[in-house]
Order: structure tokens, then C-alpha cells, then sequence
């Protein structure tokens, strides 16, 4: 599979920084002062179950949800302060890819290149290494409503890479995917971060975070308990945890010890039998 259409430096990146994010919606704390650094070049991984406060986050980083505090920098850009220069190097794709369903693909692919003002034969050139590359050319015509789940999460994700962004969020993006789509993309995530590119994905499957990313952040009621690389957080638990020393630790053991996850463990009890 060729990656060599998607470029992009890290030389002088500042990545990603958060600083108190905070966001409620009326009594209810769905984000808390989270205080977070994703390198240049990092897959990081945002694990959490669901209503743990990843989707917030994702859409406070990119934008599209104000803070009730705190401030969120890309490449040193504070998101709210200069959200056009930040957009300009972000990149988006959310866990249900909303596409203009009566449109082509090479007519969204257009109509994503005229939003960035993108050079219109770069933008159609790149257009078309990123419809091949996600095996999507022989379809290039047909509107988008015809698609399944996986091709228009590749559109999805097609669109996001259109303008050669640094920073790459993601929201759960291999939910609904079939395991060869699922391993597509993740294959070229990776190639993504050998290239520079930062991606933030957000996914509560563990499987996900401990085969790809660099470091992992947990985050449960909204709040970060642990942020690291696998082999860290697997050592940070094992010494808070009598139980767990001496053990070979999957991901799933980390993340039941860090969040304190008994009503997956009376779940596992009960399926045991």
C-alpha cells in the first residue's frame, strides 16, 4: 500500500497541549482540567469507556465545542484565540462519517478543496492518490449514499487528509468497520505518524491502543487517571497494586486496575459462569 501522497514534518511541531480543559453541561462535569501533551509524530491513543468524556474532548480540540475552561494549543495556536489558522492544520473524522450523500466523491473531493483553498491541480491530483490508496477509485463517480459503513468512513478520512494536515483527530474510527477496512486504516494511521503526522485517536477498544499507539491516556468521570506508553502504565499499576505484582499485564488488566472498572469485572465473573 503506498503512502508516499501522505507527507508531512514534525521538525518544530509543538504538537498538541491542553491546559484545565474543563467542560459541563449544567451540574454535570463531562470533561475536568485535563492537562495533556501529544508529540509531534505520536499516535497517541485516548482510551476510555463510553461517556468518559473522550468525544468532548476530541471536539474541544478541534474546535466545535467551547470550554467552559482552559485553553487548547496546536503547533503553539490557541484553538479559540485563532480557530481559522488552527482548522488550517487539523484534520477530522468523526465516529459516524456525515457525507453529502447525493455527491461523488470526486465532487466532495472538490468541494473539500475549495473550503482550504487548495491549489485546484494539486488538490485533484492528491484527490486521486488518496481515492486509490483507500481503494476507492473504481467508485470515484457514484454518489455517496450508495456506500457502506467502511467506504464512507474512508471518504471520511480521505477528506480529512486532503490538505496535508499535521494533526489528525479521530473519534472511534474503526466502529462498524469490517476487519480488513479496520486493518487498512490502521496500517496507514501508523504510516501517517512515521511521517510526522500527529494523531490523536479516541477508541474504547483496548486491542486498538495497545498494538498502535505510542503512549495511551485513560480518562474516566472526565478525568485523566494515567497517561504513558503500555509498559509504563503497566508498571505504574503494578506497584500501586499489591495483586497485580509479578503479573503479566494485558491492557484490559491495566485499564480495569487504573479505573477501577468492577462492573467489568462482575461482567467477566458472570460470563465465567
Amino acid at each position: 500500500m503506498a503512502l508516499a501522497a501522505v507527507r508531512s514534518s514534525s521538525e518544530g511541531f509543538q504538537g498538541i497541549r491542553t491546559e484545565g480543559l474543563t467542560k459541563r453541561f449544567g451540574s454535570r462535569t463531562a470533561v475536568d482540567g485535563l492537562d495533556l501533551q501529544v508529540n509531534a509524530g505520536e499516535l497517541f491513543c485516548f482510551l476510555g469507556p463510553n461517556g468518559a468524556g473522550k468525544t468532548t474532548t476530541v471536539k474541544m480540540i478541534i474546535g466545535t465545542l467551547v470550554p467552559t475552561e482552559g485553553r487548547v494549543f496546536v503547533d503553539g495556536i490557541d484553538v479559540y484565540k485563532e480557530p481559522l489558522k488552527a482548522k488550517q492544520i487539523l484534520g477530522y473524522v468523526p465516529d459516524q462519517p456525515n457525507l453529502y450523500e447525493k455527491l461523488t466523491p470526486v465532487e466532495f473531493l472538490s468541494f473539500i478543496a475549495d473550503v482550504y483553498r487548495l491549489d485546484k491541480a494539486r488538490a485533484s491530483k492528491r484527490a486521486n492518490e488518496l481515492l486509490e490508496m483507500f481503494g476507492l477509485s473504481s467508485r470515484k463517480h457514484e454518489q455517496m449514499g450508495s456506500f457502506s459503513h467502511g467506504m464512507k468512513q474512508k471518504m471520511a478520512l480521505t477528506a480529512a487528509l486532503l490538505h496535508e494536515p499535521k494533526v489528525l483527530l479521530l473519534d472511534e474510527p474503526t466502529v462498524g468497520l469490517d476487519p480488513k477496512s479496520a486493518r487498512i486504516i490502521k496500517d496507514i494511521l501508523r504510516g501517517l505518524c512515521d511521517r510526522g503526522v500527529t494523531v490523536f485517536m479516541s477508541t474504547h477498544i483496548l486491542e486498538i491502543a495497545e498494538r498502535m499507539a505510542d503512549r495511551v491516556g485513560i480518562i474516566q468521570n472526565g478525568k485523566l487517571r494515567a497517561v504513558g506508553t503500555v509498559d509504563e502504565l503497566r508498571s505504574f499499576a503494578q506497584k500501586s497494586s499489591e495483586k497485580l505484582q509479578g503479573t503479566q499485564m494485558t491492557l484490559e488488566d491495566l485499564f480495569l486496575e487504573l479505573t477501577g472498572g468492577t462492573e467489568y469485572e462482575e461482567v467477566a465473573r458472570y460470563l465465567e459462569g
